[in-house]
């Protein structure tokens, strides 16, 4: 049994022995508190920063969209005007063309295109794949990898131009495969919220001898395969103008939205960073009135 003098001693002992271990794991909380606003107020920079890049890039994209649209469109109406329609051939495979980019951070763009080709080869699996862009082979390489029989990388960096569709088209024009049909398979920008995977129809040489009105543009059989690839590298053109323009429409709006919750994030950091220190200041003051008492127990 202690007696009634040493009973003070001991506790003063204990509050000091307290007072020396608690700041400790209190302190690097607070540490570890200060170090994470610290990570997600430089994250929070970063997407700023990409959401002004990508501001200042869109109004460029979207002029070179709208040129891009007038040799698409060229194009279609003289298929249209010649009533072309696609090849009916046995065990004739169509070929489908995904155009996306090598670039990410521009929320689920790519995965779109990807999605759209999952869901055709469910009911018709016909069909081969030539895939412009790294994102969308990395994304199809896992579950259509029979069917890539080309793709294209460095796509992305900058506006794509009518020489990039012209390498191409020349590359697709020379694939080995007897393809009934082409279809260019893109994101169409509908506004800067909203894209939805599109088909563009470029169809073969054999398709374009075979239309019904075609005679009426009096084009000789020599220049039938030049007609074809100049039409495939229109429609190319078209296509990459405005997946470009999306991507960057999109990488906008991710990074926008990026930065509100990284301003949220910091909001809940930094209240639970000011009540973790004032529960620092308090315990600490109730130490020290704690020992105050006990010595003048003493």
């Amino acid at each position: 049994m202690l007696s009634r003098a040493a009973r003070p001693a001991l506790r003063a002992g204990a509050a000091v022995s307290s007072r020396a271990a608690a700041p400790t794991a209190t302190f690097a909380t607070l540490r570890e508190i200060e170090g994470r606003l610290k990570s997600i107020r430089n994250i929070e920079k970063i997407t700023k920063t990409m959401k002004i890049v990508a501001s200042t890039k869109l109004t460029r994209a979207q002029r070179a969209m709208a040129d891009s649209r007038k040799y698409g469109e060229t194009s279609n109406q003289v298929y249209e005007s010649a009533e072309t329609k696609p090849l009916e051939g046995e065990g004739k495979k169509k070929l489908l063309v995904v155009v996306s980019s090598d670039k990410g951070l521009c929320g689920g763009v790519h995965s779109g295109l990807s999605r759209y080709i999952r869901r055709r080869a469910l009911t018709d699996s016909n069909f081969d794949l030539v895939i412009l862009g790294d994102k969308c082979r990395s994304q199809l390489q896992r579950t259509n990898s029979k069917e890539i029989v080309l793709n294209f990388a460095g796509l992305g960096k900058d506006v794509p131009t009518f020489a990039e569709a012209q390498g191409i088209a020349d590359q697709i024009v020379m694939l080995p495969g007897d393809y009934s049909d082409v279809e260019i398979i893109y994101n169409k920008f509908v506004n800067a919220q909203t894209y939805e995977p599109t088909i563009i129809e470029a169809f073969s040489e054999e398709a374009i001898a075979a239309s019904p009105n075609f005679s009426a543009f009096e084009v000789d059989d020599e220049l039938l395969a030049n007609l074809r690839e100049y039409g495939l590298a229109n429609s190319l053109f078209w296509a990459l103008c405005e997946g470009h323009a999306c991507e960057i429409s999109a990488r906008r709006n991710a990074m926008d939205n990026a930065s509100k919750n990284a301003g949220e994030m910091i909001n809940r950091y930094q209240i639970l960073f000011n009540r973790t220190r004032q529960a620092v200041i308090t315990g600490e003051l109730v130490e020290i009135i704690t020992g105050a008492t006990a010595s003048e127990d003493m």
